[in-house]
């Protein structure tokens, strides 16, 4: 697959932009007119720098309401065209995109339209060039890509053909007949990827030219798209064009990246590739620890039960273990957790995810660009290979033997430590917060280094604002991380990320047997109180006994059912901007409780409301 990606995709200059496309690794460019109309220097420098940078300049793009127009608008129109092939020839492209009209001047008559069409792709091939025409999904008179695709046959000239573009395609609810049947492999003159949410938006515009987003990281069936492409022998570019207020607010760098990676894995779903490795379950869950700010966290986890039942043979790092939950507590000075500290505080610095191949899911990473961490280890202990993950955490990746388990070499226990009697069995979930201008990007580094499912996007409400949400999940179900974003200030997930200067795991849930149990071990203080009208609330819409509701009242349980079965959970109080929770699932239930968010979030904002007031 040969790559590109157009500059109205990336933030920045446009020498900077370019930049960004050759280092993430794209054969070419779409040079969008803005960026070459703001640029100071001419086309031939624009050039200069593309040959500099290994980059080939597929497109200039677009160019507007060509067909239909009255007689004097069309001179103007045409007369402009050949300003524009002009630049074409400095910049060295032989290609141009031109729209379907949204002129109030264009006509509806296709005969007369296709006449106009033939004739600038008659000046078009004078020049050596090669006219696209796209329908623009909002355009007046063609808005469909088989109505364009009818416009292309009716002006019948060889240097004419039809720019598909995915958004447009999908956002109309066109299917893939027409391209499947009708349309010819070598009448294709330009392919534009782009995925978004469904939206159910009737202003297509709006939708276009706020939430597109590379193929991978929305809802649209751009990989049915490009199936049929593939079928039918394209070998041509594919090219992003991907109009996204978050990806013009962040670095150029990092969405090139992203970008790159979105064809890497949209060219591997083309060829039905599965990855070779699995990722199965949580090894474990680093801290970084220093300080009271550290001991704080380690303070609500004794709380929990959890006690420190392992020493590291020869670092400054404790591990608490629970059923099969593992919680590793790094005060090592030198150590990367502790440069996480300076950075973010106390905080979760790592994951550790067992995988069925490491050396699979290390070459999967290296496929998709994923840097990679080189830890240091000691004599005869344990070098566990790790990836940069979300924000500056690391994934660590860790193969489950049958003979000894990671805290087996490295760790010695701790005599005489007494557990509760009633504990939890594992991680049910971990929820990261990210910014908004991360969120598509951290939901698809899962989806395609480690292949996991990634929910639609679900809205919770904070009392400060929305929530978005959604989940990433691994194929066997064993591992779920809700990836939490919001644009506003003071809601929970934004106060996260100020306080510990970036995104990270903000949330953990550990699943019990047996909550009501758990929670009689568990200091009240340490736990989230709920209002009384939760309670009133549940009592009428799930039918619930009174004695019933007593109980959950009593630990601060929240209650959620629906047909697959019922999901009991409580939350431990916020420490330095990281909370806990504890879950019981009973029968099938395969959701978060999310019905109790908005109870959360505001519990939550009344304690922080409330200590804030005791300090003044």
């Amino acid at each position: 697959m040969k790559t590109s990606i157009a500059t109205v995709t990336l933030s920045g200059s446009l020498p900077n932009k370019l930049e960004a496309a050759a280092d993430a690794g794209f054969d070419a460019v779409e040079i969008f007119d803005n960026d070459l109309i703001q640029f100071a220097g001419s086309p031939r420098e624009v050039k200069s720098i593309a040959d500099d940078l290994g980059l080939d300049i597929l497109a200039l793009q677009p160019f507007r309401d060509l067909e239909g127009l009255p007689a004097e608008l069309k001179r103007q129109k045409f007369y402009h065209m050949q300003s524009r092939f002009e630049m074409m020839h400095e910049l060295g492209t032989q290609r141009i995109l031109c729209c379907s009209s949204v002129s109030p001047h264009a006509s509806h008559d296709r005969a007369r339209c296709a006449a106009d069409l033939n004739e600038a792709a008659e000046l078009a091939a004078k020049e050596g060039f090669i006219m696209g025409y796209e329908a623009l999904s909002w355009g007046r008179f063609i808005a469909d890509y088989e109505d364009a695709w009818d416009l292309v046959k009716r002006a019948d000239h060889p240097a004419l053909g039809i720019n598909l573009d995915t958004f447009h395609m999908f956002s109309r609810g066109n299917t893939l007949d027409c391209l499947r049947d009708d349309i010819p492999v070598d009448k294709i003159a330009l392919v534009q990827v782009a995925d978004a949410p469904v939206m159910h938006l009737s202003d297509l515009m709006s939708w276009s030219r706020h939430y597109r987003s590379f193929p991978g990281q929305g809802d649209l069936p751009v990989v049915d798209f490009m199936k049929v492409l593939c079928d039918k022998g394209f070998d041509d570019y594919v090219s992003h064009e991907i109009f996204n207020d978050e990806f013009r607010a962040s670095p150029a760098k990092e969405r090139a990246v992203d970008g790159m990676r979105s064809l890497i894995w949209l060219d591997k779903q083309c060829k039905d590739e599965t990855p070779k490795a699995e990722i199965t379950d949580v090894e474990f869950i680093e801290f970084a620890i220093a300080g009271e700010e550290g001991e704080s966290i380690v303070s609500m986890l004794n709380s929990l039960g959890f006690q420190e039942t392992h020493k590291h043979l020869s670092k400054d790092v404790g591990l608490m273990q629970m059923g099969d939950v593992n919680l590793v507590l790094n005060r090592e000075p030198a150590s990367q957790a502790h440069q996480h500290f300076q950075l973010h505080g106390a905080s979760v610095c790592a994951l550790a995810l067992t995988t069925s191949s490491v050396k699979e899911s290390l070459k999967q990473a290296d496929e998709y660009q994923i840097k990679r961490f080189n830890n240091t280890a000691g004599p005869g202990e344990l070098n566990i290979p790790a990836l940069r993950g979300v924000g500056d955490s690391l994934v660590y990746l860790v193969e489950r033997h049958k003979k000894f388990r990671f805290f087996d070499v490295d760790f010695e226990s701790v005599e005489g430590v007494e557990l509760p009697k009633v504990g939890v069995k594992r991680v049910d979930h971990m929820a990261q917060s990210v910014t908004n201008t991360d969120f598509l990007s951290a939901a698809f580094f899962y989806k395609s280094v480690f292949n996991f499912d990634i929910t639609p996007v679900q809205d919770l409400p904070d009392i400060y604002g929305l929530v978005t949400s959604r989940v990433a999940s691994s194929q066997n179900g064993q591992v779920k991380i809700p990836i939490n974003m919001t644009e506003a200030r003071q809601a929970s997930p934004q106060r996260f990320i100020q306080r510990t200067h970036g995104a990270g795991v903000q949330q953990i849930a550990f699943e019990c047997e047996d909550i009501l149990a758990f929670a009689a071990q568990v200091n009240s203080e340490s736990v989230l109180p709920v209002p009384n009208n939760y309670y009133r609330e549940i009592k009428g819409k799930f039918g619930l006994s009174a004695e019933r509701i007593e109980t959950l009242q009593r630990f601060n349980i929240l209650y959620d059912a629906n047909d697959d079965g019922e999901f009991l959970h409580f939350y431990t109080r916020e420490v330095q901007g990281v909370f806990f929770e504890v879950v019981q699932r009973i029968g099938g239930y395969q959701a978060y409780g999310e019905a109790n968010a908005h109870i959360r979030f505001a519990a939550q904002a009344a304690l922080r409301e409330y200590e804030t007031n005791l300090l003044l």
